[in-house]
């Protein structure tokens, strides 16, 4: 059973602890080097003697993985991602040279994603972005030193380090002067890590799901969407008939977008002000406003979306979709367009998955830098001219993004749960 402490002694205690262990006392402050060999704590930044960085060409498709932080993925190393270098260049590294159940932590601009090991291979290799520690067990279990590293108290030990770096990296010197709180009695770690790993399947389920909904999501559109070189799509709910429609979104409807802001016009303080939306903040929180008195006059005189209008990024990621709500908002000129679609031949609703269909390519298949609006009205898109069964595709789809985003709550939930309960489990020092 867990139990929370008392708040007038919460120290070297943490907040939320398993009752068992509550006569076992406070946590032990112990230094790295204290709990491990010398050995235990390796990273690239040792040095390596001019076998520390392969060249590009050395890489090949088979070989030795050559890990970066890049690589981790939910705690684990995703080996698809990895280059990889032949056995006899990998045998020159002296440093970075991993093993199974190491425990891996990124230490590079992003500080603090970490991954256990798991590997049938003698070794491998870490880039410069990681560090490996290991640990036989003796002082410290191997699972209770991965989810501590995850710790805020910890990360916040490399971050301090890394903020006064202009290398986005911390010397191994420097690490090996960082500690860890280890509780005396390891059973009460290895419930700890038996809680937070528990945790972390369920989590790793979920995403699982998540990632089944949006493979199913990929494979509808396809079958719901003609074909290259096909009339009607594979799937179609049968009281339809007849051979899709053809059509360039410039006969739908021409591509708009607001009247210019400057930046002058803007302010970073939300007080009577709306939201203004550039490239950037697209689809995400806005970080910039303008004026209430501005928005009105620029919203009556000039372009503005109605409710159900499908915004597109038209540089950057080229294809990102935004429906508008209605909300007040106001939207970067050339960077954010719409398609001024009087929906007499194609609905909103429809046309959004429709755009999810297209691909955001030059004719020769190269990737459009910006979408002009001689790009966007030239794209073609099939639509079956029945309204009705445009509405059943898109209610198919919509309800099918709903479950989506249920989904991705659900995760996010937990993932916040996990935060939470990891500054319970563990001191909560400053």
């Amino acid at each position: 059973m867990l139990m929370n402490k008392n708040k007038e002694h919460r120290k070297l205690v943490p907040e939320l602890r398993f009752s068992e262990f509550e006569r076992d006392g406070e946590w032990a402050k112990k230094g790295i080097q204290k709990l491990i060999d010398d050995n235990w704590i390796i990273s690239h930044l040792d040095g390596n003697h001019g076998a520390l960085y392969p060249k590009s060409n050395e890489f090949s498709d088979e070989g030795i993985p050559y890990i970066s932080a890049n690589d981790f993925v939910d705690g684990t190393v995703d080996f698809d991602r990895c280059k990889r270098l032949p056995l006899k260049r990998a045998k020159q590294f002296k440093k970075g040279i991993a093993k199974d159940g190491d425990i891996l932590f990124a230490h590079n601009a992003t500080v603090g994603p970490v991954a256990m090991l798991n590997t049938p291979l003698d070794f491998v290799i870490l880039s410069t972005t990681a560090t490996y520690f290991r640990c036989d067990n003796k002082k410290l279990l191997n699972n209770f030193l991965k989810h501590s590293l995850s710790s805020s108290y910890f990360i916040g030990q490399y971050t301090r380090v890394m903020s006064q770096s202009t290398r986005n990296q911390v010397p191994i010197t420097t690490q090996r002067k960082f500690h860890l709180y280890v509780p005396k009695n390891k059973k009460e770690q290895q419930k700890i890590a038996n809680t937070l790993t528990s945790l972390d399947t369920l989590i790793a389920a979920e995403k699982e799901k998540g990632d089944a909904l949006q493979a199913h999501k990929k494979g509808l559109l396809q079958q719901l969407f003609p074909a290259k070189g096909e009339r009607v799509p594979k799937l179609r709910f049968g009281e339809f008939r007849g051979e899709w429609e053809e059509k360039e979104l410039g006969e739908i409807g021409s591509p708009l977008m607001c009247k210019r802001i400057f930046k002058e016009q803007t302010t970073t303080d939300p007080a009577n002000s709306i939201p203004f939306y550039k490239i950037g903040t697209f689809g995400k929180e806005a970080d910039a406003y303008i004026p209430i008195e501005l928005y009105k006059e620029f919203k009556e005189k000039y372009s503005f979306p109605k409710v159900g209008d499908i915004l597109i990024s038209a540089s950057g990621t080229i294809g990102r979709l935004v429906v508008y709500d209605g909300v007040d908002a106001y939207f970067q000129d050339s960077n954010i367009v719409w398609i001024g679609n009087d929906e007499e031949l194609v609905t909103n609703a429809f046309i959004y998955y429709c755009y999810l269909t297209l691909n955001w390519q030059t004719s020769d298949g190269g990737v459009i830098k910006r979408l002009y609006n001689s790009n966007l009205k030239s794209m073609k898109i099939f639509f079956p001219k029945d309204k009705e069964e445009q509405q059943k595709i898109a209610n198919t789809l919509s309800t099918l993004d709903e479950r989506i985003a249920a989904q991705s709550e659900k995760i996010a939930a937990l993932e916040e749960h996990k935060k939470g309960l990891m500054q319970q489990l563990f001191p909560n020092i400053k």
